[in-house]
């Protein structure tokens, strides 16, 4: 996005990308169907958006409307599905993604693959398959990821570099992450399964997508939803009954249990034996009236024994502290450097936000470089 703002504005561009090809975490994101964005109004889409200090995001003009026109104009009919979320019509990343780099090509910037930057002195090193080389740009956008997805690029190794040049650096930690969750034997009959039709409170938080449980834990976006507030300490608790009030519920657990075994009795009051499995491992010491049994039904413990790493996590916090930047995301202390993306220290749960924050983000610095080298 940054390349494709100096070009407009009539500048010569080189993007120099670290990988053989371009924009892996692209397509990776694009795997299962590329979630561009949500169609939400700015307000409400930007809301989701957190960080020590970030700015508000919809000051960057670049909202959801604006994320489909631009894809638009690549070629590439969207639509918006049942929950809001918005897709190119094939769903995959790549057709988008070779509509874009041609369009980048054709509008004069160039692209050097497997030019890894390296050092700062002088100028812009890198390693390259032809040895080392140097460039000393006017103006430069750095857009080098955050450090979860190592294999695809996002690996952190630029944060020694820029700390050494001055610059505030918050350290990473993993974003829209799941959790270890140590099961007891009998939940390993339901590892695998998703958890649908449930809400998870997290403060006045509420999600209510869907989450597997896994063998190491809880993932999936419905946990990715709350992730940032359960990872800093938030406790949470599962509502397996979201849309029965707690009277009505007492009721159905009123009903007598006669010969059934007490999990054959709970598949019948709550129908889902996954549901029932969350009930038994995470309702210890377990209730013995029906309204105790609603109640526990109602605010069920999620129980956790913390995040997973950052390395199997979807994206990363951290990153740049935004005093180190101006509202034109340029480095204060490397003057006609700017910096774009998950670099900086924010965060947004999955759905379309991280896409489009990135987009909005890499559109800002692109903008805001063009219009230094017009001064």
């Amino acid at each position: 996005m940054a390349a494709e703002e100096l070009t407009k504005a009539g500048h010569q561009v080189m993007i120099a990308e670290a990988m053989p090809t371009p924009a892996r975490k692209f397509l990776m994101a694009g795997k299962s169907g590329l979630n561009l964005t949500k169609a939400e109004s700015p307000a409400a889409f930007f809301s989701k958006f957190r960080g020590p200090d970030a700015p508000d995001f919809g000051q960057m003009d670049f909202g959801p409307d604006d994320v489909v026109r631009w894809a638009e104009n690549l070629g590439q009919p969207m639509f918006t599905g049942s929950t809001g979320r918005v897709f190119p019509t094939g769903m995959k990343a790549s057709p988008l993604l070779r509509a874009w780099l041609a369009r980048l090509i054709e509008s004069g910037a160039g692209l050097r693959t497997r030019w890894r930057w390296v050092g700062l002195a002088g100028g812009f090193h890198f390693a390259t398959p032809d040895g080392d080389a140097m460039l000393q740009p006017d103006v430069t956008v750095l857009a080098l990821g955050g450090a979860s997805w190592p294999g695809l690029g996002s690996d952190a190794a630029w944060v020694p570099t820029l700390q050494q040049a001055g610059v505030s650096i918050a350290p990473f930690r993993p974003a829209n992450m799941g959790f270890h969750v140590a099961w007891s034997a009998p939940m390993k009959k339901v590892v695998g399964q998703a958890v649908k039709g449930v809400a998870i409170h997290a403060g006045n938080l509420i999600g209510r997508g869907e989450w597997v449980i896994s063998q190491a834990g809880i993932e999936g976006g419905g946990i990715y939803e709350l992730a940032a507030a359960i990872r800093d300490g938030m406790p949470a608790t599962v509502d397996l009954a979201p849309d029965v009030d707690h009277v009505s519920l007492a009721a159905r657990f009123a009903r007598p249990k006669g010969k059934l075994s007490l999990g054959n009795w709970l598949r019948r009051v709550l129908g889902d034996p996954v549901k029932v499995a969350l009930l038994l491992e995470w309702g210890q010491p377990l209730p013995d009236d029906p309204a105790g049994w609603a109640a526990r039904t109602k605010a069920l413990p999620l129980q956790h024994a913390g995040p997973m790493p950052i390395d199997r996590a979807i994206s990363s916090a951290g990153g740049i502290a935004w005093s180190a930047v101006t509202p034109e995301l340029e480095l204060r202390a490397l003057p006609n450097v700017f910096v774009a993306g998950e670099m900086l220290d924010w965060e947004a749960p999955t759905g379309g936000y991280l896409l489009t924050g990135c987009i909005a983000l890499g559109r800002h610095a692109g903008r805001a470089a063009a219009r230094r080298l017009a001064e």
